[in-house]
């Protein structure tokens, strides 16, 4: 006779989904989606623009296709990113039609697993975001939870198990179709320059599905470390557990490899992994955090490292170039980082970055190195008048602070 429990999933699993993935007006829906998040072509060469412009006779076939079991995904596209430390990121581009194939799979399979998701996860879920997951870390601390695991998976989207991961899948999902199709995408190989690599493992960073199935995997974590009264803060798979002490700390630290080498077949990386105590700071989703009755937010070493290579980028000195075009250029990276660090509460350290930008663009502006004599041609008043935006001012307009009605010239 079967548990109370597993009749309840048996009752609440979904059974028949595929004509759901297939119908026409889900595939015209995760076309729009695929559009509006642009992309480069796949390893078939077909640009988004292209398949648009047969675009009904485009989707008719992947609903045949899918009918008729004879979809089959194309490998992945290998390119590489460069990473913050120097190295590169491997990045997955699937074709456009395995894309728009994803984003319908998706658009079926997220709402069934968005509510058996914990509140601790705010990686690529809908109206969630980094932002919220540092500041639900800094609300957490402030509890008194003064000890941290600092933790990182190793290669997570390289080692991911794919029989474990369907097996997680599978007890939401019922529909054999959909697993074999979730299971195509996973096996449909990597595709370097003129290499063909199998894929026994892993789901490709840059699929339009991965993240939700990354989701899927880790919130086993999640619910087996909150079933043993641990509270976890993660985005995807950067994470968070908090702690009173530094012996709860190092029991999380025990319990989570056991559930991730036993359960998940993932292993914590030794080198990113540690025990922190929040007074002397922990990085988290590009934010340092620190502090104990009062948390202290500012940006970490590498946003820093990374917005002035940046900057350095887009003010290049010698470039014959206006000033003013050189400002519209910066302004997006200006508006985007002074977003995203809105949170912080040294306001000090953004003053000290709008200061370095201004120096870069006098310099810009000289062709020189900027000197006193120099910057009175272009004081402060002046490059705000040509359309710079300060991280200064973003942040006081979070906080609801009147800005000066004049700037200082240097």
């Amino acid at each position: 006779m079967k548990r109370w429990n597993e009749r309840w999933h048996e009752k609440y699993k979904k059974h028949s989904l595929i004509n759901q993935v297939y119908e026409y007006r889900n595939l015209e829906e995760a076309f729009k989606a695929v559009k509006a998040n642009k992309g480069a072509p796949g390893a078939d060469g077909v640009t988004i623009e292209q398949f648009e412009q047969c675009l009904e006779q485009n989707l008719r076939e992947i609903q045949r296709q899918l009918k008729e079991r004879r979809y089959s995904p194309q490998p992945v596209k290998r390119v590489y990113i460069p990473k913050a430390n120097g190295g590169r990121r491997p990045l997955g581009i699937p074709t456009v039609k395995d894309r728009v194939v994803q984003q319908a799979l998706k658009r079926v399979l997220e709402p069934i697993f968005e509510r058996i998701f914990l509140n601790g996860s705010y990686g690529y879920r809908p109206g969630k975001s980094a932002m919220q997951a540092v500041a639900r870390a800094a609300g957490i601390i402030k509890q008194g939870y003064w000890w941290a695991v600092d933790a990182d998976i190793k290669g997570f989207f390289d080692n991911v198990n794919h029989e474990i991961l369907l097996d997680l899948v599978n007890e939401q999902v019922s529909d054999g179709k959909v697993l074999k199709l979730i299971r195509l995408f996973l096996e449909s190989g990597v595709l370097d320059g003129d290499t063909l690599e199998e894929t026994p493992t892993g789901t490709p960073q840059g699929g339009v599905i991965s993240p939700l199935l990354a989701n899927i995997m880790l919130n086993h974590l999640d619910r087996r470390l909150g079933e043993e009264g641990y509270i976890i803060t993660r985005y995807a798979d950067d994470f968070l557990i908090h702690c009173k002490t530094e012996y709860e700390a190092r029991k999380a630290l025990e319990r989570t490899t056991e559930i991730l080498e036993n359960e998940l077949h993932l292993k914590l990386s030794p080198e990113k992994t540690a025990i922190r105590m929040i007074s002397r700071g922990v990085d988290f989703l590009g934010y340092t955090l620190s502090g104990m009755s009062k948390i202290v937010l500012r940006p970490d070493q590498n946003a820093m490292k990374s917005f002035k290579d940046t900057v350095r980028e887009k003010t290049v000195r010698g470039r014959t170039q206006a000033i003013g075009t050189t400002i519209q250029n910066l302004v997006p990276t200006m508006r985007g980082w002074g977003n995203y660090f809105r949170l912080t509460t040294h306001m000090a350290q953004l003053g000290k970055m709008d200061s370095w930008v201004r120096r870069r663009l006098r310099s810009c502006a000289l062709g020189k190195r900027a000197t006193i004599r120099a910057n009175y041609r272009y004081d402060n008043a002046y490059l705000e008048k040509a359309g710079l935006i300060t991280l200064v001012s973003l942040w006081k307009e979070r906080c609801g602070v009147p800005l000066p009605k004049k700037s200082r010239r240097f």
